[in-house]
């Protein structure tokens, strides 16, 4: 356990961020998992209307500083990708 007072702070402060880390890469995940399911079940109209939204939620994810931008590009490339190949 940390003694001197700035070690407990950041502990206090480490335990916040990690919340809304955790928070925010759970409704991330949740949309991937959407969009992914519409493309799996082959539902051209359903995964058309995830996709902004998935894309949305990737760069606020970005933005948050949760994912990497390099990380949401490549994402966002791949699942478009995936999107032209099931129509």
């Amino acid at each position: 356990m940390a003694n001197h007072f700035s070690a407990l702070k950041r502990a206090r402060q480490t335990e916040k961020r990690t919340a809304v880390n955790r928070a925010n890469t759970s409704q991330f995940r949740t949309q991937l998992r959407k969009f992914r399911q519409a493309l799996a079940s082959g539902d051209k109209a359903e995964a058309q209307k995830q996709f902004p939204a998935t894309v949305s939620m990737i760069d606020k994810a970005v933005k948050k500083g949760t994912i990497h931008k390099n990380t949401g590009s490549r994402y966002k490339s791949r699942l478009n990708a995936r999107l032209v190949a099931v129509k």
